[in-house]
């Protein structure tokens, strides 16, 4: 692939994942306050389905289409990533409110992971469970100084945390 295609791919998922921070951040002040509007329940399942798709589709098109060599940590958190796709998709055609059960586990899982890589990236001192072939500090993508892949990862697995709970609707 060319690189200006590359860079315009990378600076495209650094936009999204900050429109993904300004969607969890507004949803979770609509929970926190117990006042989350009926279109934001109606849109939620959609919204989290539209970036976990997103999510994945990216750490595929990084690593097989920019060669980008996914470390250890990487792969875990795909392996919470990836389930979510069909999950909220099938939960939206099914209306399933309660989606969140299912959502939650893998979300607070891929979270911890996520910061746990970025804490490695930071810190390459700290060693983590990478090989050397694919180590665990590479910032294969940098976007706007701080979006590197584990923080995007991270920002996804939030977003969609909140987005399943604002799915829930109201308690009465």
């Amino acid at each position: 692939m060319s690189l200006p295609f590359v860079i315009a791919t990378e600076r495209t998922f650094g936009v999204l994942a900050l429109v993904a921070v300004v969607i969890a951040v507004g949803t979770t002040v609509a929970l926190v306050r117990r006042s989350v509007p009926s279109w934001l329940e109606t849109m939620a399942l959609p919204t989290a389905l539209a970036i976990a798709t997103v999510t994945a589709g990216g750490s595929l098109l990084v690593s097989i289409g920019f060669g980008y060599v996914p470390c250890e940590l990487c792969w875990y958190q795909r392996i919470a990533a990836y389930p979510l796709v069909p999950i909220l998709a099938v939960a939206w055609w099914r209306g399933d409110r309660d989606v969140w059960r299912t959502v939650l586990p893998l979300s607070v899982i891929g979270s911890a992971l996520s910061l746990w890589h970025l804490v490695i990236e930071r810190n390459p001192g700290l060693g983590g469970p990478c090989d050397p072939s694919a180590p665990c500090a590479v910032r294969w993508v940098e976007e706007f100084g701080v979006l590197t892949l584990p923080a995007m990862a991270l920002i996804t697995f939030v977003a969609v945390t909140v987005l399943s709970l604002a799915a829930r609707g109201r308690a009465d």
